[in-house]
């Protein structure tokens, strides 16, 4: 099925609504979609739509992530609308200090496109709160006041939302604090709107002292292509490090060919696999989430087909604000008298203790 932006040689913007998405035959009207459409905003870029299956919506890795589903009205118990604690670790508005050493700042909620499983739902989306600039001089002053803080993590929301001006200010302002080494950048942009990737981005992502790092969000192979792999290959060539960041997800790469071609093509695209997320417990996404021994067995199968350089660490933020933990398999026995290792294809040895 042709776009209708195709079939009039114009460019397609972003979809944002309901209505949007029935137009591109991307959904079948459903009075559950206005209640998933209610709860988190609706947001595919070009780039995004231009990837999916058209014959196999149910079913397609990337439409599943991004085009909402009436299984989101499904609320269970155990789901929570802030997953990982976020406002329990917030002492000023915009900061995140989880753990001593690193601290999130969140200076806008706005993404390019909206995940259907994200576990800041509640808060993302266009209206969402951004920091104005008051906000934001109160969230430095509060970096600036903490000497324990080494690392300063910016998230939101997609930082590389913000236009390069501006981002280039917040860049420098923490690099003007002298406690602050490390500045990590969490970002869907290069998958998700390549063409954001600019020279004048790139420039404003230097600092002049700190080292910064991007953290790119990426969850299945497809998501990797052309225009996306040209962006990630400006970044590198820019001077940037690059690490990735996937969600675990059911029907989407819960499967070892799927995990294990992601990982090989983030790593040739220069990009180091770094977390494999557990799924958080994010009202509506039950559908979204798989078991802990799953997400370990195919941690197992990954170890013994790809090398290291191409592994990412199993983790699960623990609910109530607590922080990430790794939770990949062991390969170690635990009988103190018999200490067997295991080695990546299932095979037991004996090891002097």
């Amino acid at each position: 099925m042709w776009s209708v932006w195709e079939y009039l040689g114009a460019a397609m913007p972003t979809l944002r609504t309901l209505e949007d998405l029935e137009r591109e035959g991307l959904i079948v009207p459903d009075p559950r979609l206005e209640e998933a459409a209610q709860s988190l905003a609706i947001a595919l870029t070009p780039d995004i739509v231009a990837l999916i299956d058209r014959a196999d919506l149910a079913n397609d890795p990337i439409a599943r992530q991004f085009v909402p589903s009436p299984r989101e009205t499904e609320i269970a118990p155990e789901e929570l609308a802030d997953p990982i604690g976020d406002e329990a670790r917030s002492p000023v508005k915009g900061i995140v200090h989880r753990y001593p050493d690193r601290a999130l700042l969140k200076p806008i909620h706005v993404c390019p496109v909206y995940c259907r499983f994200c576990f800041r739902r509640e808060q993302v989306g266009p209206g969402g709160e951004a920091l104005s600039p008051t906000e934001l001089d109160a969230a430095l002053a509060y970096i600036r006041e903490h000497g324990e803080i080494w690392e300063v993590i910016l998230t939101g929301g997609d930082p590389l939302m913000l236009g390069s001006r501006r981002l280039r200010a917040l860049i420098d302002a923490l690099d003007a604090i002298p406690h602050v080494a490390i500045v990590r950048i969490h970002s869907r942009v290069p998958i998700a709107d390549p063409g954001r990737v600019t020279a004048e981005l790139i420039a404003a992502l230097k600092p002049q002292r700190t080292q910064l790092w991007l953290a790119v969000h990426c969850n299945h192979p497809r998501e990797l292509s052309a225009a996306s792999k040209d962006a990630l290959r400006r970044l590198s060539d820019g001077g940037l490090p690059l690490l990735s960041q996937t969600v675990l997800l059911a029907g989407i790469n819960d499967d070892v060919d799927t995990l294990a071609s992601l990982m090989r093509a983030l790593v040739a695209a220069r990009v180091k696999p770094y977390y494999l997320h557990h799924p958080d417990l994010v009202r509506g996404t039950g559908h979204f989430r798989v078991s802990i021994e799953r997400g370990q067995a195919l941690m197992k199968a990954l170890r013994g087909r790809l090398s290291g350089l191409a592994q990412p660490t199993y983790v699960l933020d623990v609910p109530g604000g607590h922080g990430k933990v790794p939770i990949g398999p062991s390969y170690v026995g635990d009988d103190p008298d018999a200490l067997l290792i295991e080695d990546a294809f299932g095979k037991q040895h004996g090891y002097p203790g």
